[in-house]
């Protein structure tokens, strides 16, 4: 699983499962029952059940849905009269009586349009002095799981003997949260799930911007660091009750996780063993020494050690590259003793061969990757360019001036030379840097951002760049728009989907590299030739490469159709059809035509003229890179115009589409955005502006003061 913590690789042997639901998750705002939310639990629960878990359910919300239906029953019930009096606050024993009626009418309802069915078990506080009772509870239980009967426990408020049960914190146990870990030690569970309505523990009130979610509790670390908020708005629980419950059943030896019951399937997420809510363990103080990776920390060092770089000269900056390429080929050994154990780790682990391609670094691509860090480094210093100069009045002069973005977050997967080229650019751009790799390159990632970052000066800090070294951390990185500035995925189409709809920071990639190549009737057929070949071949698992080959009708006659399509065979390429090729050249239909193969496979569609195949790309293309092949140069002239595409090219390869092969000396990614960039993303795609403005005094008195003159100044 992706999103799997480590720390929770106890969820495999996890059988007998007590899950808690708060009022506040069973409750509407206005005191009625929540019915979706209700409907969504029982369906996991019924999933769950069909999967062999046994499933134990504590269900709060009766008293709080007695109390809506008593306020209704009394207020149609009185006199105007009666109204004008002081209303006394109704009874809790008789909201508990009847709203669990209510309560237990919806579960019923519920899990038998699912087929299945539930039991009500009401007890007390005193029901558990009694060894005789706690022996027969454990046999009712077995007896009703066996049956695949969904047990539901409820504390029994109407007939409760505590004075005040709404505040009295005595005996055995005292809320429903505190019975829940009763039961779980009771009945001998495997987990315990108390489901609340945000998403776990934090370190201060959740509603606090700085508090933050503590994915493991660690009583050592976190007990006199929390600040509790306000208790939940129904029921007598909140926060505090959970976490004394969690403590107690993890001490214990019941693992806890406390989640948000507002989330979709997050009871089955919890069971995936991803890192939602947050863990209670009994073991969780021995995972103390290995540090929890504070995203938000992590964060604001690289922005404070890009300021740091930022005030450095641009010779200082250059410096620093120039040495990182020294560095990269002074441990080019190192560099390929670990990347070769990733990419055996890879074959051995059965990946796709086109991922295990992009993982592989040889010495000559090392060599690459130096000397393209040196070109970034002899560029012209892209950092306070002036762009524009204006005189605004006599003696006030602004300036449009070049600025780091600020801290880039880059989410790649396979390719470790990517980690080097981004983090060139960054360095170049002045941007702070979090880079996340792809598990299948860990090793040859931690390598190449130890030996970038031993490169880089105190004076700046290693901390410039940071490594997250698990994918479990995305989720919070994603959420630090006060701090992160731009989000750039390489990966994947689901890597980059996932991560657009999971955040608010600007997010700057492509989903899909479908390019296309298209032979017009009046193109040199031997330099088409070539071209198709080079776009396919060349480099296959690259997102420039050639994925759909489009051919003007008149080639069929010429012959050419059928000799590129031996030739591609030959070359090892499967190939697929559209609908009007896929007959003719009796291959196989195509599933999409809006597909991206990263191997080599292609698919291969015939089509009228020009404005056929600028249509046909328009609309299954990714407006990534598409080429033309055509002498006629009205042609490509319209083909050029009106292909809506980052890059469009003329009597070439879709293989130029690229960083390095534009002169940018590397690339953070290409860009399918029409914002900000768009295109192979250098240097200048990290950069936004600022203005400057230099005056000797002048202030606006209500513009009266100042006669302005916008006049455009040379630069």
């Amino acid at each position: 699983m992706e999103n799997a913590d480590p720390c929770r690789h106890f969820i495999n042997d996890v059988k007998r499962i007590i899950i808690k639901v708060g009022t506040a998750v069973v409750t509407r705002q206005d005191g009625r029952l929540a019915v979706g939310k209700l409907g969504a639990l029982c369906e996991q629960i019924k999933e769950l059940n069909s999967l062999g878990y046994e499933i134990i359910l504590v269900s709060s919300g009766a008293v709080g849905l007695g109390r809506q239906r008593l306020r209704y029953r009394k207020l149609i019930n009185s006199s105007f009269a009666d109204l004008q009096k002081p209303q006394v606050e109704l009874d809790g024993k008789a909201c508990a009586a009847v709203g669990q009626n209510s309560l237990m009418a919806l579960y019923d309802t519920l899990f038998s349009q699912l087929d299945m069915t539930s039991a009500q078990l009401l007890v007390t506080d005193n029901d558990f002095r009694d060894k005789d009772f706690r022996k027969q509870l454990t046999e009712i239980v077995k007896s009703l799981l066996a049956l695949k009967v969904i047990p539901i426990f409820n504390e029994n408020d109407a007939v409760s003997t505590r004075k005040a049960p709404y505040e009295d914190s005595s005996g055995i146990f005292w809320d429903n949260d505190s019975l829940s870990a009763l039961l779980a030690l009771e009945l001998k569970a495997d987990l315990l799930i108390l489901l609340s309505d945000v998403d776990g523990l934090y370190s201060g009130p959740p509603s606090d911007p700085h508090s933050k979610l503590i994915h493991t509790y660690i009583k050592e670390k976190h007990q006199n660091e929390i600040t509790f908020g306000d208790k939940s708005r129904v029921g007598r629980g909140g926060m505090t009750a959970k976490v004394k419950a969690s403590i107690h059943a993890a001490e214990a030896g019941i693992p806890v996780i406390i989640t948000s019951g507002y989330a979709a399937e997050n009871i089955i997420k919890v069971l995936q063993g991803q890192r939602i809510g947050t863990l209670f363990h009994k073991d969780a103080h021995k995972w103390a020494p290995v540090k929890e990776v504070d995203a938000h920390e992590m964060a604001v060092a690289a922005r404070d050690c890009s300021r740091r770089l930022q005030a450095l000269s641009s010779e200082e900056r250059k410096q620093i590259l120039l040495k990182i390429a020294d560095a990269l080929e002074a441990h080019q050994k190192e560099i390929r003793i670990e990347n070769e154990a990733d990419v055996a780790a890879a074959q051995e682990a059965g990946y796709e061969k086109s991922l295990v391609a992009r993982l592989v670094l040889k010495n000559e691509k090392l060599a690459s990757l130096a000397n393209n860090i040196r070109i970034i480094a002899n560029m012209e210093d892209p950092i306070g360019r002036v762009l524009k100069r204006t005189e605004l009045a006599e003696g006030l002069i602004l300036e449009k001036t070049s600025s780091p973005l600020g801290v880039l977050l880059i989410v790649f997967e396979s390719r470790p030379d990517a980690l080097v080229q981004i983090a060139s650019l960054a360095i170049r751009s002045g941007n702070g840097l979090l880079l996340k790799g792809g598990k299948e390159a860990k090793r040859s990632n931690a390598i190449l951002h130890k030996v970038i970052t031993e490169a880089i000066p105190d004076t700046v800090g290693a901390k410039l760049i940071g490594l997250v070294t698990s994918r479990a951390e995305i989720p919070d990185l994603l959420k630090l728009d006060n701090v992160i500035d731009l989000v750039i995925p390489r990966g994947s189409n689901k890597l980059i989907s996932q991560i657009k709809s999971s955040t608010k920071i600007p997010v700057l990639g492509h989903a899909d590299g479908i390019c296309h190549v298209y032979i017009d009737k009046s193109a040199d057929l031997e330099m088409a030739r070539r071209i198709v070949l080079d776009a396919k071949v060349d480099y296959p698992a690259g997102c420039n490469a050639m994925e759909t080959l489009l051919v003007h009708k008149d080639l069929i006659e010429k012959g050419w159709l059928n000799n590129i399509i031996v030739d591609l065979r030959t070359e090892g390429v499967t190939l697929y059809g559209g609908p009007k090729a896929s007959p003719l050249l009796n291959i196989p239909l195509a599933r999409s035509l809006h597909h991206e193969y990263n191997s080599l496979a292609c698919t291969v569609e015939i089509v009228d003229d020009v404005c056929a195949a600028i249509d046909h790309i328009n609309l299954y293309g990714s407006a990534h890179t598409d080429s033309i092949v055509a002498e006629d140069h009205e042609v490509a002239d319209v083909f050029l115009r009106q292909v809506d595409s980052a890059a469009v090219f003329h009597n070439a390869s879709t293989r130029f589409s690229d960083g390095a092969r534009f002169g940018l000396g590397a690339e953070v990614g290409i860009s399918t955005s029409r914002i900000h960039a768009r295109g192979p993303v250098g240097v200048d795609g990290l950069l936004t502006t600022r203005w400057i403005l230099k005056g000797s005094g002048q202030i606006v008195d209500g513009d009266k003061a100042v006669s302005y003159t916008h006049r455009d100044l040379s630069i």
